[in-house]
Order: C-alpha cells, then sequence, then structure tokens
C-alpha cells in the first residue's frame, strides 16, 4: 500500500475501517482480491515475490504494508516487504509480541512501515530511521510513505473523507459509501507546490505523487481497497483495479465472519 486512512475502534458497530490505494509498477504481477479457505486470509498477492501488501483474516487479523519514500536508494535486502503482512496474517502471537520478535529482523527488509492487529491491540511499526514499533491509540490514523499519521496532503484528504463516511455507517457498508471513498481515492489533482512534502525526490516527482491516485503511465495506483470489520466479527472487502491508463479494469468483494467466506461478487 501506498495510501491508508483506518479508523481503529472509532465506531460503535465497527472496529476496523480503513480505505487505500497500492501504488505499483504495472507490469509486476499481481492476483486480485481472492479468499483463501485453507488459511481464512482475503488479500491480493504479489506474484513476483509472493506475500502481501494488505489483507484480513476470518481470525480477527489484519496487517497493511507501505515502503518509506527516500530519495537515496536502498541496497537490495533479502525479503520482500510483501512476507511482513503474510507472516503476521499466518502467525498466532498478539500484536505486540509479533512486533518485539520481528524488531530482531527488521534489517532484512527495505524501508517499511507496518500496521497489524490481532483484533484487540493494533501496532504500528518502521525500520527507516532504526526500529521503531508502537501501539496505535484507538481514533483515525493514515499512513503513506513517511511515518504514522505525516499530515501530506494525500492523507490529509483521505482521513476526512473516512471522517465522513464514518458518520452514516450502520450495520452495514451502503454502496452511496463506498462509491464515496473510491472517489476520493481516485482523486488526481496535484497538491499544490506550498504543501509538498520534501522526501528528496524532486519538485516535479513530488507534485506527481502528491495526489491520492497516482497515474504515470508505467508506473500507479493499481488498486483501491476499503475494508469494514464489525466488532461481532463480520467483515467485507472491496477491491477496486485500474490499468496503466488509470481506467478501472475489474471489481471484486469478499463478505464472511468468523467462520470464513460468506459471499463474494
Amino acid at each position: 500500500m501506498c495510501l491508508i486512512a483506518l479508523a481503529w475502534k472509532a465506531h460503535a458497530e465497527f472496529d476496523l475501517v480503513l480505505a487505500g490505494n497500492r501504488d505499483e509498477f504495472h507490469d509486476r504481477p499481481a492476483a486480485p482480491l481472492a479468499f483463501d479457505a485453507a488459511s481464512g486470509i482475503a488479500g491480493g498477492t504479489d506474484l513476483q515475490a509472493g506475500g502481501r501488501w494488505l489483507g484480513i483474516s476470518a481470525r480477527g487479523r489484519f496487517a497493511a504494508v507501505t515502503n518509506v519514500r527516500r530519495g537515496v536508494p536502498e541496497t537490495p535486502r533479502p525479503r520482500s516487504r510483501g512476507a511482513l503482512v503474510e507472516d503476521f496474517l499466518r502467525g498466532a502471537l498478539a500484536s505486540p509480541g509479533h512486533l518485539d520478535a520481528l524488531g530482531q529482523q527488521a534489517a532484512d527488509y527495505a524501508r517499511f512501515n507496518l500496521l497489524v492487529t490481532d483484533g484487540e491491540t493494533m501496532g504500528y511499526a518502521g525500520n527507516a530511521d532504526g526500529w521503531t514499533a508502537t501501539r496505535v491509540a484507538p481514533g483515525l490514523h493514515t499512513l503513506s510513505n513517511a511515518e504514522l499519521d505525516t499530515p501530506w496532503p494525500k492523507t490529509r484528504r483521505l482521513r476526512e473523507a473516512l471522517r465522513e463516511a464514518l458518520v452514516d455507517l450502520g450495520d452495514a457498508p451502503s454502496q452511496l459509501m463506498c462509491d464515496a471513498l473510491f472517489a476520493t481515492l481516485q482523486w488526481r489533482q496535484p497538491a499544490p507546490d506550498t504543501e509538498l512534502p520534501d522526501t528528496g525526490i524532486g519538485l516535479e516527482r513530488e507534485r506527481a505523487l502528491s495526489p491520492p491516485f497516482v497515474s504515470l503511465g508505467v508506473y500507479g495506483t493499481r488498486c483501491s481497497s476499503l475494508v469494514f470489520r464489525r466488532r461481532d466479527g463480520r467483515w467485507w472487502f472491496f477491491e477496486q483495479r485500474y490499468d496503466s491508463d488509470g481506467k478501472v479494469a475489474g471489481r471484486s468483494l469478499l463478505h464472511g465472519d468468523r467462520s470464513g467466506l460468506l459471499g463474494s461478487l
């Protein structure tokens, strides 16, 4: 993922609500949103290095990863960031214990931000400036290619859209609500230069990456995701995919509970 807004234990019925975009090279192979009955995990799959950028499990576990934007290239690392999500979803340790153990191997991965929850607590971790791990407080949070809750223009826009959506969220996500969130995730107007961060990649590149939806031909937003998990364990996972021209290329919906998948479209 490259853009996330989430509400953690900030709604009476839902303990987790998330809206996010995955930006990646369009020629990198990936499988669309699917449910693996053997593991009880729902999410897309990176077919080049394995692993996932975002996923939930029927057991109540959730994880998402972003990279960290810096102008300085990294040396190759032995493990893919997608393994961070997959390992947590398949694991059994509570969020704090999992992050404690991960800290010993954090240098095996390129720069990352990681969000994980076992259903009870949510943790955030990163390795860009040395290992850091902390508990995420209930409320609205954002994550892109900097530290948690860094107020970039795209994160502020998506946070406000999520805040508005929560007002109208009843006991299930509505089509109108999902359409509004997807519309924000597809916003393509660059931010004003005065609001751009300086991540070491130059002004032109900062402009191109500043809106929620990125469209640079060979690279850009590959999919948008919406995740809703109710406190009773019922969950909805929506995915909308895009081609290299930025046009919608496919949609998927999974609906399940603690027993597994209840339906799909």
